[in-house]
């Protein structure tokens, strides 16, 4: 389904493509009319050498530039306009000069346009997009990226059927952006396999210990470096066990449910420091917060969310807007998971008015079926992929 959102966006750059492609022809006849309405005194016609460089700057097509340049020769040669030859001659250097700015614009966007669809294959491959379930749970994440251009940054999360149930994390490597990059990839590759392998939470935990240490063996200043993260897995019985290493408090989602509020912090215990700070010891276990009900969902985020602020230096009000957002999401009593995620993600957006100090992630797994399917790992998909459901 296209959205009217997106729709405007397209017609809207058609309109401003049209406006930047007439004005060198609008700037011609501008010159002409001062020409002819102000006959005698300052003389006009030597202005219209900007077409060219209005055309280069604008649209940065050659084709472009040559008309502009034959409507600007064509004006200065009209009856009446009182220009000597040299007008024709420094219309057409400046038109000579044009092209050749034009032509390699044009071949430095087409390098840029190869290079960012590289960029793009990249960042999908380390963050790819979430399907639309997992092990019986609708899913929906979102992240965006404080550097410039780029779709990922220090913010990480991923989510796995698995035979011990539902694996998730979601975390928050320190520094941002594209820094942070390589970090995110050696987590998520490591709890790829560790959610896999691991019978126990405590067991992945220590798998991404070693990742991270492994990872930043021999560099500087890697004693300062850290990860705040949480591990949260739902057992075929749909209990949910978690392991915090200071990361923001998840919430639990009751939409539907009158005199209850709709989002209440999800009690995960004493938050363990950041992965890298301390030793997960020998047996770190998860944390039971009981049962994931159906209807309900988690939401989880990084603090980039609830750190960013306004114009007058206000935090972004994470709870009240994850409420509002809950209510508008849920259509006939039953809450959809992207229609959340988006509804967040407008309303942060708006709040920091598109400047990002951080990255932010947003995840949310909603129970919408009886149970979470059982050994959903150890099934084979058409894709022959273990653990990753039909479309």
């Amino acid at each position: 389904m296209i959205r009217p959102r997106a729709v405007n966006r397209r017609s809207g750059g058609r309109a401003r493509g049209l406006v930047i492609l007439s004005l060198p022809g609008l700037w011609v006849a501008a010159v002409l009319g001062l020409v002819y309405a102000v006959p005698g005194g300052v003389q006009w016609a030597p202005a219209v050498v900007a077409a060219p460089v209005i055309a280069c700057a604008g649209t940065g097509r050659r084709r472009c530039v040559l008309v502009s340049g034959g409507l600007a020769v064509a004006a200065v040669a009209l009856p009446d306009t009182g220009q000597l030859l040299g007008t024709e001659v420094a219309v057409l250097a400046v038109l000579a000069v044009c092209f050749r700015l034009a032509d390699r614009r044009a071949r430095l966007t087409a390098e840029l346009d190869r290079t960012r669809e590289v960029a793009v294959a990249a960042q999908q491959v380390l963050l790819p997009p979430l399907p639309q379930r997992v092990g019986g749970l609708a899913v929906a994440g979102d992240h965006l990226s404080a550097s410039r251009g780029a779709r990922v940054g220090g913010d990480l999360y991923e989510v796995l059927a698995t035979p011990y149930g539902v694996r998730a994390v979601i975390g928050d490597v320190r520094g941002h952006g594209l820094e942070a990059i390589g970090t995110v990839a050696a987590l998520l590759g490591s709890f790829r396999e560790a959610a896999h392998d691991e019978p126990e939470l405590g067991g992945v935990l220590h798998r991404l210990d070693r990742a991270l240490h492994r990872h930043l063996r021999g560099r500087a200043h890697a004693a300062e470096e850290f990860v705040t993260l949480m591990l949260l897995e739902l057992g075929e019985d749909c209990g949910v066990q978690v392991i915090n290493c200071g990361h923001p408090q998840p919430y639990r989602l009751c939409p539907g449910h009158p005199g209850q509020p709709s989002a209440r912090p999800l009690e995960t215990g004493e938050p363990f420091p950041p992965l890298g700070l301390f030793d997960p010891g020998p047996d770190p276990k998860g944390v039971p917060c009981g049962e994931l009900l159906p209807g309900q969902a988690l939401f989880l985020h990084t603090d980039g969310v609830t750190d960013a602020r306004d114009a007058a230096g206000e935090f972004f009000p994470l709870l009240p807007v994850l409420e509002g957002a809950a209510q508008t999401a849920a259509h006939g009593g039953a809450l959809s998971a992207p229609a959340l995620v988006d509804a967040v993600r407008t309303s942060f957006l708006r709040h920091a008015r598109g400047r990002l100090t951080d990255d932010m992630a947003l995840l949310v797994l909603h129970r919408d079926a009886p149970r979470v399917l059982a050994h959903a790992g150890s099934a084979r998909t058409a894709t022959g992929i273990p653990g990753v459901p039909r479309p």
